[in-house]
Formats: C-alpha cells, structure tokens, sequence
C-alpha cells in the first residue's frame, strides 16, 4: 500500500441542515507536504479534514489514501496512517491519565504492552511532556492538552498528520514549542487554521477555501501578498506582514 499521496476527487459534502459545506472538492496532496487549509468560519476546513479521517463520508466523489479508497471498509487501515489531531484537544483526552490516552490507540490495534509502552515514551518525550505521564488530563495546562493531544497520534506512527486549528487558545510560549515540534516531523502535515502567520512558518502550500469551493491553491507566499483574494475569502494578510499600527513600518 503507497501512503505517497492522497486525493480528493470531485468531493462534496452537505449537513443535514442543508449547508453545502463542500462542493466538487479536488485536490491532491504528495507524501511530505506540508499544506495549510484557510479560510473564513463555515467555508469547509474542518469538514474536508474529517472526511479524510473516515469521521464524516463525502455524498459525492472519492477519496484516496495512497492506492486505497477512503470507505468505511477501510478505514481500521487507513486511520492507522493518519494521525487526526481535534480542534478541542479535550475531545481526544478522556483517560484517568495521560499514558493511558497515549497508549489507547496502540492498544486498540493489538499492539503487545511491551511495543505500547515504548511508543508512549517515544511520544511523549517528542512533544516534551514525559514527566506528565502519570498525570490526570483535566489537571493539564491549555498547551499540555494540546502536547498530549497530539502524543496520542504520534504514538500510532502515522504517516500522515490532520489538525484541526492546532494553535486555538494557545499562549504565545505553547505555540512556539508547537511551532517547533511540527517542524521536525517529517511527514505529510495537513492544517487546518486561521492562524495564518502559522502557514506561512510551517506549510510551503496553502488552499484558500469560501463557501466549500477551492479559491487558491498554490505556494504559501504567493497568496499572503494577495491581500484582494485574502479580504475576498474573509481573511486578513499574517500578522508578521502587516505594518505597525503605531509607525506604519513592517
């Protein structure tokens, strides 16, 4: 099985309620990107990150891991590749510790404790929050859920890596070390996020997403200086590339 690209081919999605959030989605992503998604509130970040984790299913189109389909057949295969990382990092924390949540996805897949405990170390030590491992999730701070949040995924290996709005609520110091943590990881990054200062640090590509259609797709700076589509997608130029608002200088 090749994990070197995935597709989404003519993909669309409506909730129940009726809102189209995407519509004839299609994009393809190689093995090792890093790829920001953007857009204003409801244009379909989310959405197109849960449909490629199996969470939600397309009413239209294909989506494809390597040479695999995206199905509900599949996904026990495909979601062992791609580490999915929520907006609420409390969505993934439910355990009396944090080892046990590190340590539940290898377990679920059959893993011997032995080969558990030593992605859990592996994990946690990489997202810098070993000597957490014994404590209680709710007592963690807002960036410890966000390290253990994504310890979870690491531990599973994955090949691929979605997040949704990983920076939300994060202080300053927290988002750096996050910052600094995705930039060592080596394989395909999919981010979802308004932090736009964050795409053009860390994603060579960015997608522009309004109303569930792709508006822009291509390199990351190309689309920071187009301050005309920015405003048009409800979005405004990273903060880094603004000028001061007391001197007027960048």
């Amino acid at each position: 099985m090749s994990h070197h690209k995935i597709d989404f081919i003519n993909i669309s999605y409506s909730y129940p309620d009726g809102n189209k959030a995407l519509d004839d989605i299609n994009a393809h992503f190689l093995h090792g990107e890093s790829v920001a998604i953007v857009g204003a509130n409801g244009a379909g970040k989310s959405t197109m990150l849960k449909l490629l984790v199996g969470i939600l299913m397309p009413q239209q189109g294909e989506i494809r891991l390597g040479d695999i389909p995206v199905t509900k057949k599949t996904l026990n295969m495909t979601r062992q590749q791609i580490g999915f990382t929520f907006q609420d990092p409390e969505d993934q924390l439910f355990n009396t510790s944090v080892y046990d949540d590190v340590a539940f996805g290898p377990r679920n897949y059959g893993l011997e404790e032995k080969e558990v405990e030593k992605r859990v170390v592996n994990a946690l030590r990489t997202v810098g929050i070993e000597h957490l491992m014994h404590r209680a999730p709710y007592k963690l701070s807002g960036g410890e859920k966000r390290a253990a949040a994504i310890a979870t995924v690491l531990s599973m290996e994955p090949s691929v890596l979605a997040m949704d709005e990983p920076t939300s609520a994060l202080d300053p110091r927290s988002r750096r070390r996050l910052i600094k943590l995705l930039q060592g990881f080596m394989h395909t990054k999919l981010i979802a996020t308004h932090d736009l200062d964050l795409a053009l640090e860390l994603c060579s590509r960015t997608i522009v997403l309004k109303e569930g259609k792709i508006e822009y797709d291509g390199t990351t700076a190309g689309i920071m200086t187009n301050t005309e589509l920015l405003e048009q997608c409800g979005l405004e130029p990273p903060l880094s590339m603004q000028g001061c608002p007391v001197c007027g200088h960048k």
